[in-house]
């Protein structure tokens, strides 16, 4: 084989072997677009990338015809027809919360990577899929760690029927007491004469969602509790 064809099929690898180790960590994280998709990504735009170098010095220029071609112009192509993929896996909850934006990312990410190996810019390469890893894996891990309290918290939606509205109070006061930061409040009168309490609290990360639930059912006048980890 000649030494082109060897320098494709090696880009192409090394796009694949990226794309895997991007695709595992979506995986793992049982995300929408895991491994099969960003295999897929990562490789295509690999040879997108070759297919536009390659064909830009495909058509030699003679005296009668001058063709000039850009070497990226499908690599362009490339960078704003993945967001409609991204903009598949955004998804908004029923608490308006916005999920998928980091597997958005990651799905840009993955074109970028096998831009980059198609172009031949191996070192670039790898150190952005370190760089792509560490920031979703390892930077989280530490602000959780020592950064600022406001990143050392995570977010519970509960729901909680009361049935007589005197003890709404004291739930709040509860919640208060407990030094969890209240972010939203919402009540609401249900046909059977109860009550919902709904409200959005912010924790220590190291609080347990089971450890909420416990206290709060003990609670006088509590007859149903639904919490859900939103952040």
């Amino acid at each position: 084989m000649e030494n082109i064809d060897l320098q494709i099929l090696l880009k192409l690898g090394i796009s694949a072997v990226f794309g895997l180790v991007i695709g595992l960590e979506r995986e793992l994280k049982r995300k929408p677009v895991g491994l099969k998709t960003s295999l897929v990504i990562s490789i295509v735009s690999c040879l997108l990338t070759i297919v536009s170098i390659e064909s830009a010095y495909m058509f030699p220029n003679s005296d009668k015809v001058k063709i000039q071609m850009d070497p990226l112009r499908l690599a362009a192509q490339i960078v704003s027809g993945i967001g409609f993929l991204g903009a598949g896996v955004i998804l908004r909850r029923g608490n308006d919360s916005i999920s998928g934006l980091t597997t958005a990312a990651m799905i840009w990410g993955a074109a970028g990577i096998g831009i980059a190996v198609g172009a031949g810019f191996y070192l670039e390469a790898s150190v952005g899929v370190a760089l792509l890893i560490i920031s979703v894996e390892v930077i989280p891990y530490l602000m959780k760690l020592i950064g600022p309290k406001q990143l050392r918290t995570k977010e519970l939606l509960i729901n909680i029927n009361i049935k007589d509205k005197k003890h709404i109070d004291e739930v709040i006061s509860f919640i208060l007491n407990k030094r969890y930061i209240l972010r939203r409040i919402r009540i609401k009168d249900l046909s059977d004469g109860g009550h919902l309490l709904q409200v959005l609290i912010a924790v220590d990360y190291r609080n347990s969602t089971t450890g909420v639930y416990y206290d709060l059912s003990e609670l006088k006048g509590i007859q149903r509790i639904e919490i859900e980890s939103v952040g």
